[in-house]
């Protein structure tokens, strides 16, 4: 008999283009989460990062998520769930009031009515915003003020990012979760979930670009004085790279992915010439025996070109020069061999794998780029729920309009 779900349980969904991946966690006395259950399941229902087969989403879901609930010995009720896709938008903006609290000074009001303001863009009736995440405070004519409340002042700005989708690509997410009988807490972009995994503190701090090369997309964001300044979805990922192989080497997608999982190299320079490897042909033809090294002339073009398009957005936005600490890949794709190597060469900073780090529980299971996102998700949650925390005020306004919108579709979904 399991355990219903108690309210200190916090689970994080990556609805991914290959896979789902579900990750049950609860927060520690002293800080931090132990990770409690893990569950992963092939996903067919999208294509770069939106969904296309509701039904397939909805298995692949309900599949990740019990199997998380069998290793965790309990049911549960609402997710974290993850968004990308070529739809996401990012763009900064700015928001000024006036301080109205007695002797002037900022009080949590007007630091939501400074938010309130700055989110007042055009926005297309088929977009909604996501999160409006600060990154900075000007208190009269102080600048780089990260928490004004207690302040003393007669003008109050902010500076925020605003990440906006299609609607119909967020409700599809949301009724797929819906639909698998769980309720959506909030919906997190990607590469914010990711960052929460894999990123230290300090990184933030100085400036780093955090690179998540999933199966359909590859998300990017940049962080510098501990906030988020820049964010970018390409549609390009692993899939792409299999895809590649199988055309390249005339071999089905299924050993394509095989063998790129298994001998992949982003950097032909680190393969040795000798190296061979076996690769399945088509329409029942006998295998053939070819060098490694052609296996990786094929892969290294497609991640150079990931990484030239993220430094060519990055400079498109004037913050090529933003990133002091350096680049951190993470994602699926990442595990790959030369995928760090690839990527110094072409930011010319240094670079690390991500890797899902201070939690406990299961650490072990998750210790791999595959799980930033559904570890990600959880310790966004825990942050969300965490008491006091003016998180849920700040980075998300219309919260109870969009929980209004998804209990209505999922009592839809019911009736």
């Amino acid at each position: 008999m399991k355990r219903s779900n108690p309210q200190d349980f916090i689970v994080g969904l990556d609805v991914g283009t290959t896979k789902n991946c579900a990750d049950i966690a609860s927060p520690r006395p002293r800080g931090g989460l132990d990770v409690d259950g893990v569950g992963a399941a092939p996903s067919r229902g999208l294509r770069r990062g939106v969904v296309v087969n509701i039904d397939s989403t909805v298995e692949a879901i309900k599949q990740a998520v019990a199997e998380a609930e069998q290793m965790a010995g309990l049911e549960v009720s609402g997710v974290y769930a993850g968004v990308a896709g070529g739809h996401i938008r990012g763009v900064n903006s700015r928001g000024v009031v006036a301080v109205s609290g007695k002797d002037r000074e900022v009080s949590a009001a007007d630091v939501e009515r400074a938010v309130e303001a700055a989110r007042a863009i055009n926005l297309p009736q088929d977009r909604e915003i996501i999160h409006v995440l600060p990154q900075t405070f000007v208190v009269d004519d102080q600048d780089g003020v990260r928490e004004p409340i207690g302040m003393s002042g007669v003008r109050l700005e902010v500076e925020v990012h605003i990440v906006t989708g299609a609607t119909t690509s967020v409700q599809n997410v949301i009724r797929s979760v819906n639909r698998a009988g769980l309720a959506v807490h909030d919906i997190v972009l990607e590469p914010l979930a990711s960052a929460e995994a894999v990123l230290y503190p300090d990184e933030k701090e100085l400036g780093v670009v955090l690179i998540d090369i999933g199966g359909g997309t590859t998300d990017f964001a940049l962080f510098r004085e501990g906030a988020i300044w820049h964010t970018g979805i390409l549609p390009l990922g692993g899939d792409h790279i299999t895809n590649d192989i199988a055309i390249g080497l005339r071999t089905p997608a299924a050993d394509a992915e095989d063998l790129k999982k298994r001998y992949g190299c982003a950097l032909t320079a680190l393969v040795p010439a000798e190296e061979t490897v076996d690769v399945p042909s088509v329409g029942g033809r006998k295998p053939r025996q070819l060098s490694r090294q052609v296996l990786s002339e094929i892969v290294q073009p497609r991640v150079e070109e990931i990484f030239t398009l993220v430094v060519r957005e990055l400079t498109r936005a004037g913050l090529e020069d933003a990133a002091t600490a350096g680049v951190v890949v993470t994602g699926g794709t990442s595990i790959m061999e030369g995928v760090p190597e690839l990527a110094e060469a072409v930011f010319d900073q240094p670079v690390r794998r991500g890797l899902p780090g201070e939690i406990g529980g299961l650490a072990d299971v998750v210790a791999s780029p595959v799980y930033a996102t559904a570890v990600g998700l959880t310790v966004y949650g825990a942050r969300r729920e965490a008491p006091g925390s003016r998180f849920v005020a700040v980075s998300d306004k219309n919260v109870f309009l969009r929980l209004g919108r998804r209990l209505a579709g999922w009592f839809g979904e019911i009736f």
